[in-house]
């Protein structure tokens, strides 16, 4: 360890309480592995059950788009995944196992909603919608990103007859069986949706405002075999998740951080080759992409580019002009009659922590901080809000690997400043000023080498078209959150 560095885990010493906000993925996670390290932790969760993104989205089709063994917590693996891939629903029945195994769920406060944090006297004055009063030494905000639906203001959907609804906010009342279903997204959520639907409905229009890579994955069905194998020989599981992620590791994830690299030339020459699967060349040209593959999230599916060629589905890639009652109407003058109207928009990823009025020290409210786009230092702390630490914060690692293994990181760097505080060394922790601006210089510097600065609009991307993600290796993430360089930090 470099000197001036610290892992301190501050065991006896000062006792903690610390704020979760979040019961989803890494909510669950910080409450396990602080609780561990025996600090009293209470979590604030404003809807009725955990699972986070797991538990808004139950849309036909739903999976993640991580290897299913790859996507859980190391001290709780899961022998019985059904799939390589697996189901939205299983996701979530999986977190809220882990949240009664290891005694969170009682620990948490369901349906009352944080609405503000204030900094005083050393400690984080929180409140609740329902009016609820607390205090707490520290803040960890595990609010995720994709939890915000993105609305579209487009004319006239507040007159459209049919169904309509984000694909985040399903209404499962809607009949969908031999029925016109219009899909205003390509995204990964859309070409799951595609999938699942475009055999139970009448006709499939995806509205595509631009195309997206593809590659082919299987999605693998485990045998009973498989998982009584994975249930009696836990090494043969471990070295198994240790392959997979040593693939996306050397695979994806250093492909996209050097647009030179071999590794994202294969995976352009594997996109092109699933590309040209597509027999009608009208359709195969529509769904071929302007820009290089892994600029966007990479998206993968068995079988989107067979189902897109169903007689029944359609791709649309004239402009929306507006939504009538009857359907919707585009730049070239058609109406698309529907029944039931899809909104795969995405979600407002630079919300964090908020709607939650963050005010730190010195009254410094967090929308000043950030109102030039979010930021954190090494994508945890943020200067001015002292013992606030956020997991899968601005500018972590978001690409296809598997957000557990980067929150388990973040914790570690959390945990190690957690352990300063219950020293009773400091009362105050948060990153210098010129901390976070040298990261951030070095980090946009970077994102010029990347995939994502190659040209293409993505949610990757702030409003200067700088990638807003993690620019560096994985290594180099690993090591970052192994350690604590004191100096970057104002102590008090």
């Amino acid at each position: 360890m470099a000197q001036g560095t610290s892992t301190a885990d501050g065991q006896g010493g000062r006792d903690l309480r610390v704020a979760v906000i979040g019961a989803g993925m890494a909510g669950i996670l910080a409450a396990v592995r602080l609780e561990e390290d025996g600090i009293d932790v209470e979590i604030f969760e404003k809807a009725d059950r955990v699972g986070g993104t797991w538990r808004d989205n139950t849309y036909p089709g739903l999976s993640c788009d991580v290897p299913a063994h790859v996507y859980t917590y190391a001290f709780a693996r899961n022998p019985g995944w059904s799939h390589f891939y697996a189901p939205g629903a299983e996701i979530q029945a999986y977190f809220q196992s882990v949240a009664d195994r290891y005694g969170i769920t009682p620990r948490i406060r369901f349906g009352d909603e944080v609405t503000e944090l204030r900094f005083r006297d050393g400690g984080w004055d929180l409140a609740t919608a329902s009016g609820h009063r607390d205090r707490f030494d520290a803040v960890v905000a595990a609010t995720g990103v994709l939890h915000h639906p993105n609305i579209p203001d487009i004319p006239g959907l507040d007159r459209f007859e049919g169904a309509w609804f984000h694909t985040a906010r399903w209404n499962h009342e809607v009949p969908l069986d031999d029925r016109r279903v219009g899909l205003v997204g390509t995204g990964s959520t859309a070409v799951q949706i595609v999938s699942a639907l475009v055999d139970r409905v009448r006709t499939l229009t995806l509205f595509q405002r631009s195309a997206q890579w593809v590659m082919q994955s299987d999605n693998k069905t485990y045998t009973e075999a498989d998982r009584a194998r994975y249930a009696e020989r836990p090494e043969a599981l471990e070295a198994s998740i240790e392959r997979m992620k040593r693939t996306i590791r050397e695979g994806i994830s250093a492909a996209v951080i050097d647009a030179d690299s071999p590794q994202l030339a294969q995976i352009d020459e594997r996109c092109r080759a699933n590309l040209d699967t597509v027999v009608d060349p009208v359709l195969r040209e529509k769904l071929r992409p302007d820009y290089r593959a892994a600029c966007k999230r990479l998206i993968f599916s068995p079988d989107f580019y067979d189902k897109i060629q169903r007689p029944n589905a359609g791709v649309v890639t004239d402009r929306i002009v507006e939504v009538e009652p009857t359907g919707v109407r585009t730049a070239d003058g058609t109406l698309h009659e529907l029944d039931v109207l899809v909104l795969a928009t995405g979600f407002a990823v630079d919300r964090f922590v908020r709607p939650v009025h963050v005010i730190g020290r010195d009254g410094i409210d967090l929308d000043t901080l950030w109102a030039d786009g979010p930021v954190a230092h090494l994508s945890v702390t943020v200067p001015h809000l002292p013992n606030f630490f956020m997991l899968n914060g601005p500018n972590g690692p978001v690409g296809n690997f598997s957000l557990i293994d980067v929150a388990d990181a973040q914790l570690g760097h959390v945990r190690a400043l957690l352990g300063l505080l219950r020293s009773g060394a400091v009362r105050e922790v948060s990153p210098t000023p010129e901390a976070l601006a040298d990261f951030e210089e070095e980090r946009r510097a970077a994102a010029a080498r990347t995939v994502w600065a190659t040209g293409c609009r993505s949610w990757y991307l702030d409003r200067t078209g700088v990638p807003a993600t993690w620019t560096f290796s994985w290594e180099r993430f690993r090591d970052e959150m192994g350690s604590v360089d004191l100096a970057e930090f104002d102590l008090r």
